[in-house]
């Protein structure tokens, strides 16, 4: 069997300092870069299918104009010779069709800013007895709701928070019942709302602080993870990753983060792909407080903020624990220089307990081998909330995604005499119900692009002719033909999961080599369909999406979220409806997490995690892990009868 060439093992997909330079460089020369422009994302455009041995790198750029005008969708592109960097295409945005680009770091600071010298604002929070100084604001997306005087501004939403003292946690006293809009590009306040005023929750949330700490515990012996020779895994080119039989390119962008290219297997002499390109493309946070005042939240941290520029600098021994392989992703600031997040990647090897065992009682062999995984993380905080980004590969071939959120819960007062959309956690202190949904973008490659999604639901069957007994049951499979048929719903009760096939590559049993993607089965959207956000958001309706690949079809909530009313990506994408069965598809999967808050989430929550797993189906001939030799602790764990002693099979 040959297969197609799923980009190449020496394809480099980090940016480097000189690159952004020279992307800095051309787009002042040409006059797109001055004082009164802001980068607004900067980020690497993957090559074109069978281009990826080409030198020449595209950067794609969006520049925002401060003082209003129209904002750019740029392609730079870089030669690999010593040719000068050169603009290849510029495209002028009209917002009130695109949408806004991303918000930017130093919008948070404005807002703040000039709510502090609005007599409206002040007037407000006056009556409340509260001293501006002491009132820090959440600037916070805008979202499209029936504001049409906001169509094609530039749009921030203000929320207060009563700082009392420089390390005091805001997020304990929330100014509830007040909300203001600041234009940010004519550095004007739209609109004061204030519905009333409730009291702002005294109770400090200080999480350090010896009140509510108590003693610190002094139970824990010392837990010591070492590789006195060093990781199983190698680094080569910079970012290009071997472990085990694992094969793959490690890229991040300020947008999506970690991406994993060029995901493949070595099985035998054969290095298999499974997946061209994997990253979790969108990430929105929708709340389900109706309040005049917070019905409207809900953030697009990916699309909106950027994940990726807000990467965490990870710490040995805090955030990651082992022997520790660190990469240093290089990404653009607003004005177009590189800046460097220090150990923004973590990559080690986990025990991960058993793989396979069994004492057989006929032949005496009491057999047991220890699973390992490798784990490829960044972490970032967008806000109240932290979010880790866990990749893992084992050594059976199992993919897996682990979204872990922490943080602080976005606060508010909590009403007297309850509330059906508020959690209470702490006296006069609430939390709104809300989801954390995320959406990955699966470019499948199993065993090349000819590829295709079979849908395996469970079917009882009826007692009676040929099942006398009422104890058979099977499984049934549909082949997904179309994009129109390609979106999906889960359906835990049919034990649903999708089979990711090779029509055109067979197993030794002559069957479709493949992979089962097996999702958490967890809520999608829950606002109600005809809303905003359902249009805005409306990846996170389905469990499913199956598209047929496109170079420029990158995210679910299209190009430019900011303030887009929706309709963009892959609504879009599915209504091509283009043939599924045996092509070139990508999969985008929903999952995420619906968060009730707990008073256990109070003053910082503990990590909640959610993700999925695709695992091989008819993907190997026999199972890819005989030759997983015994721990070396455990030498007797793999003795034949002959071998054994009287305490054989056991692990020392």
């Amino acid at each position: 069997m040959t297969y197609a060439p799923v980009g190449t093992q020496t394809s480099h997909r980090l940016l480097s300092a000189a690159e952004i330079s020279q992307v800095q460089s051309v787009l002042q020369a040409d006059g797109h870069l001055g004082e009164q422009h802001r980068i607004a994302y900067l980020g690497l455009v993957d090559p074109a299918r069978g281009q990826e041995a080409i030198a020449d790198r595209r950067f794609r750029v969006f520049v925002h104009d401060l003082s209003g005008g129209a904002p750019k969708d740029i392609v730079v592109v870089v030669p690999g010779a010593a040719d000068a960097a050169q603009v290849h295409s510029v495209t002028e945005l009209d917002t009130r069709l695109t949408g806004e680009l991303p918000v930017l770091e130093e919008e948070f600071e404005l807002v703040e800013s000039l709510l502090a010298t609005d007599p409206r604002w002040l007037a407000a929070l006056a009556a409340r007895n509260l001293d501006v100084t002491k009132v820090r604001v959440a600037p916070l997306s805008a979202g499209v709701f029936e504001y049409a005087e906001e169509r094609g501004r530039r749009i921030l939403r203000g929320l207060g928070f009563v700082q009392n003292f420089p390390t005091d946690s805001a997020w304990a006293h929330p100014v509830d019942g007040l909300v203001a809009y600041v234009d940010v590009v004519n550095k004007e306040v739209t609109q004061v709302l204030d519905s009333g005023n409730f009291p702002v929750p005294a109770e400090h949330g200080n999480y350090t602080d010896p009140e509510l700490t108590g003693p610190m515990r002094t139970s824990q012996k010392p837990i010591s993870i070492t590789q006195p020779e060093g990781p199983s895994f190698t680094v080569t080119d910079g970012n290009h990753i071997e472990w085990e039989k694992w094969s793959l390119d490690v890229g991040f962008d300020v947008r999506e983060g970690v991406i994993l290219h060029n995901l493949s297997f070595r099985d035998g002499d054969r290095l298999r792909p499974i997946i061209n390109r994997a990253s979790i493309a969108e990430m929105v946070v929708p709340y389900g407080d109706p309040s005049p005042v917070r019905s409207w939240q809900n953030y697009f941290d990916t699309g909106e903020y950027l994940v990726g520029q807000y990467a965490n600098s990870l710490e040995l021994g805090c955030d990651c624990l082992g022997d520790i392989t660190y990469l240093s992703p290089v990404i653009s600031d607003g004005f177009g220089n590189p800046r460097e997040i220090r150990n923004g990647i973590c990559m080690h090897e986990e025990d991960w307990g058993i793989l396979a065992k069994h004492s057989d009682l006929w032949s005496g062999i009491n057999y047991t081998r220890r699973n390992r995984r490798l784990v490829i993380s960044f972490f970032t905080t967008i806000g109240n909330y932290d979010y880790g980004f866990y990749w893992y590969l084992y050594l059976d071939g199992t993919i897996e995604f682990e979204a872990k959120a922490t943080g602080v819960v976005f606060t508010s007062a909590f009403p007297e005499g309850g509330s059906a959309n508020i959690s209470q956690l702490a006296p006069g202190l609430g939390a709104p119900y809300h989801q954390h949904l995320f959406g990955a973008r699966l470019d499948m490659a199993v065993d090349g692009f000819t590829n295709r999604v079979e849908e395996e639901d469970v079917v009882r069957q009826a007692m009676g002719p040929g099942n006398e007994r009422g104890n058979a049951f099977t499984r049934q499979r549909t082949v997904l033909t179309r994009e129109s048929e390609g979106v999906r719903v889960a359906d835990a009760k049919a034990g649903r999961t999708w089979i990711i096939s090779n029509p055109e590559s067979f197993n030794r049993l002559g069957e479709p080599v493949g992979y089962k993607l097996h999702s958490q089965n967890q809520p999608t959207l829950l606002a109600d369909p005809g809303s905003s956000i359902a249009a805005r958001a409306a990846f996170a309706t389905k469990d499913l999406w199956v598209t047929q690949f496109a170079e420029n079809e990158l995210y679910p909530t299209g190009d430019f979220v900011n303030q887009h009313a929706g309709g963009a990506g892959l609504p879009a994408f599915v209504a091509q409806d283009r043939d599924i069965n045996g092509a070139d598809i990508v999969l985008w999967h929903t999952f995420g997490l619906t968060h009730f808050p707990r008073v256990e989430d109070w003053p910082i929550m503990p990590v909640d995690t959610v993700g999925f797993k695709l695992r091989p189906e008819g993907f190997f001939d026999r199972s890819p892990v005989l030759d997983v030799p015994a721990s070396a602790s455990g030498t007797a764990c793999h003795a034949a009868p002959s071998e054994q002693g009287s305490d054989a099979g056991h692990c020392h």
